[in-house]
Order: structure tokens, then C-alpha cells, then sequence
């Protein structure tokens, strides 16, 4: 009898799980930001050395509910992010801003933005690259007395 009452109680508690799983509801309607870049990348080519080379990416938000940048980081301390603070209405856009300050860094260079925000995905990356071209020394006068004074 013990048995029986255990062998009833697993059958009709897997039959009550089996019943809830297949009770889930996806909802179509579900309102969810969308974050659309209009580019991911930027090539500033050649800068001078002590350059702020400034780009702005601009995007869109293409989902149905408020899209909020969580925050935006650079991957060195060389390249500072702007970015719109407020939440972004459906339908609105917002802009992200990379400053990157060439002084004292000639040479290639490729940084990396991360954007995490409240959208589909989650997070993007954005990349910013060029060459510094070593800026000329700077000539100093010489000034040459006359002889004889």
C-alpha cells in the first residue's frame, strides 16, 4: 500500500510539472529596446601627434520601449566615451562619442568602445583605429649677435 501511495504521488507530481512547462506563454508583444548603430567602426587614417581625433557614432533605437546605455567604456585610458544619458524613446536616436587624445602615442593604434545597454543583445563594441604620425620637433631660433659688439 506504501508502495502505491509513493508510485501515485511521483506520477501525478511529473504530470503536474509536464502541465506547467507546457502552459508558458511567449508573448509576442513583449516590449523590448532595440539599439541600431549606423556604423560600429571608425578609421580616422593619419592624425598628428597631439591630435583629440573626435568621432561620433549615432544610433537608433528600433525597439518598442526605452533604451538605456548602462555605461560606456574605452579600453585604455587614452580614449574618452560621451554618450547620451537619458533613456531613448522608440523611434529616437542617441549619440556615443570617442575623443582619442594622440599625445605622446605615435604609431598604429585600434581601441575598443563596450556599450552595455537595455536592448536586444545586450551589448555592442565599437572600434576607433589610425596612425599617429610623430609630430616635428620644434625649431628653435638661434639668434647670432654681430661681431665686434
Amino acid at each position: 500500500m506504501k508502495n502505491l501511495i509513493l508510485l501515485s504521488a511521483f506520477v501525478f507530481g511529473f504530470s503536474a510539472i509536464s502541465i506547467a512547462q507546457s502552459d508558458k506563454v511567449t508573448l509576442s508583444s513583449e516590449s523590448k529596446a532595440k539599439m541600431s548603430l549606423e556604423k560600429t567602426s571608425h578609421d580616422f587614417g593619419e592624425i598628428e601627434e597631439g591630435v583629440q581625433a573626435t568621432v561620433t557614432f549615432t544610433f537608433k533605437n528600433t525597439g518598442n520601449a526605452p533604451l538605456v546605455l548602462n555605461s560606456v567604456k574605452a579600453s585604455c585610458g587614452c580614449t574618452t566615451p560621451k554618450w547620451t544619458k537619458e533613456p531613448i524613446a522608440p523611434g529616437e536616436e542617441g549619440v556615443i562619442t570617442a575623443i582619442y587624445n594622440s599625445k605622446g602615442r605615435p604609431g598604429n593604434f585600434t581601441k575598443t568602445i563596450t556599450v552595455k545597454h537595455n536592448g536586444d543583445g545586450g551589448t555592442e563594441f565599437l572600434t576607433i583605429r589610425g596612425v599617429v604620425k610623430t609630430a616635428a620637433a620644434p625649431v628653435t631660433p638661434t639668434v647670432v649677435a654681430p661681431a665686434g659688439q
